[in-house]
């Protein structure tokens, strides 16, 4: 049962997305087509209930202007469905529609622009196949441009437009259809990347079917980062994944790097532990706390990571910790830069590593484990008075050792160097507080 409800759902998010917004009549002008730019944008679907979100797949959008035409062109996927092509071309001119197509597992359609709307639609369910054949002259918008489109006009506090939008459905009566900015005003959107954000928070609404849609644009860029949108009393959001995001200027070439891990004669080898600790600087340093287990290694099958730390690497780290200190999502590694990351295992009961086969250069090395933080310490229970011929002469500590033992862990890092060919480097991997 849960297949059928939740189909539908799946459909019309990939619909809702490109719905019914564009361009007003004569407000062809108000776009700035200077705005738009070249590239490749993934925008996670979710599906919203209350406070919670399920992700239900992913649009995938390349926008592409050449010349006096724009084309955009997605691929969704979609739980339950197979994946499928989208590809809308319109004159950059104005922006009227030039192309449309479509082809999935469940329709064809085809679509050409002109003095006439002319084209297909094939019901892969039905097999039906419906020609098509409209007037086209009158100005309108494609309903599939409309999240860029829309991100072009002249947004400001308290702006609004009426919207002429041509969509083809099968079972609509009227294919051209109106939508309306309603509101327009300041908000703010916060990336887990690059952080807060001013954006315009744009509503906009289709008085026929009742459909609404929140979308929030960047003022500076005009990158749209998130759609709400509201139909048959479903909500779909659309949040921008930033996976053009990377931070990470330095070159990164595989060849030379991967060389660098695979085609040396040179050892890095060694022992990972963690030397207990005594809490300094907590409550506990102010009682007597000895170590009863002082040194404790890292248990068999413990990973240990090899960074060739090249300019890449370095900044990449350096990104990181910058992100995390700001409390925000790290940065992945380019595909190619993970392939060239070596992983060992502790392979014996005394904590033992080793990499071969590297040529000269610098290793950031990483690990990490969990171990028995063990102590001691004196406790004081009570106190006891003394007296000499009823003369008070004063008070002494009854105290008692307890030992305890709390699960802990240790992270790891070390930069190690490679000085010259065929060197074995032995290394300690140790923490040594807490």
């Amino acid at each position: 049962m849960l297949f059928h409800f939740r189909k539908p759902i799946l459909l019309a998010a990939a619909s809702l997305l490109f719905t019914a917004i564009a361009a007003p009549a004569q407000a062809q002008d108000k776009f700035d087509s200077k705005l738009l730019k070249n590239g490749k944008y993934t925008l996670a679907c979710y599906s919203v209930n209350g406070s919670d979100a399920s992700v239900i797949g992913t649009f995938t959008i390349d926008i592409n202007t050449a010349g006096d035409k724009l084309t955009l062109t997605t691929n969704t996927a979609l739980a339950g469905l197979e994946e499928w092509k989208d590809t809308a071309i319109s004159n950059l001119n104005n922006f009227k529609p030039v192309y449309r197509a479509s082809h999935s597992t469940l329709k064809d359609m085809v679509l050409h622009f002109g003095n006439d709307v002319t084209g297909y639609y094939v019901d892969k369910k039905t097999k039906a196949k419906t020609q098509i054949k409209e007037p086209g002259n009158q100005y309108f918008i494609d309903s599939y441009t409309y999240p860029f489109l829309l991100s072009l006009l002249p947004l400001t506090s308290g702006y609004s437009t009426d919207l002429p939008v041509y969509e083809y459905k099968p079972e609509n009566k009227e294919n051209l259809k109106k939508a309306v900015v309603e509101e327009v005003k300041n908000s703010s959107w916060v990336s887990k990347y690059t952080g807060k954000h001013d954006v315009w928070e744009v509503t906009v609404v289709e008085p026929a079917t009742d459909e609404r849609s929140v979308s929030y644009i960047d003022k500076q860029t005009r990158r749209l980062w998130q759609v709400d949108m509201w139909s048959n009393g479903q909500q779909i959001r659309m949040v921008d994944t930033e996976t053009d995001f990377n931070s990470v200027k330095a070159p990164f070439d595989k060849d030379l790097t991967m060389k660098m891990v695979k085609g040396g004669n040179s050892i890095i080898s060694g022992q990972v532990f963690a030397r207990d600790f005594n809490d300094n600087g907590t409550v506990w340093s102010k009682m007597q706390v000895m170590n009863i287990q002082a040194k404790q290694v890292a248990p068999r099958g413990t990973q240990v990571i090899l960074i060739p730390y090249n300019d890449y690497f370095k900044e990449w780290v350096k990104v990181n910790e910058s992100q995390r200190k700001k409390g925000r999502e790290g940065i992945a590694l380019l595909d190619e830069a993970a392939q060239c990351i070596k992983s060992t295992r502790v392979y014996d009961d005394e904590g033992h590593f080793e990499f071969v086969n590297l040529m000269p250069g610098e290793y950031l090395l990483y690990t990490e484990f969990g171990y028995d933080h063990s102590y001691s310490q004196t406790e004081v229970t009570g106190y006891t008075d003394h007296y000499i011929n009823g003369m008070f002469q004063g008070t002494s500590a009854n105290t008692v050792n307890r030992n305890y033992s709390t699960g802990t862990s240790a992270v790891v890092k070390k930069v190690v160097t490679v000085n010259k060919p065929g060197e074995k480097v032995e290394v300690k991997l140790k923490k040594t507080r807490a």
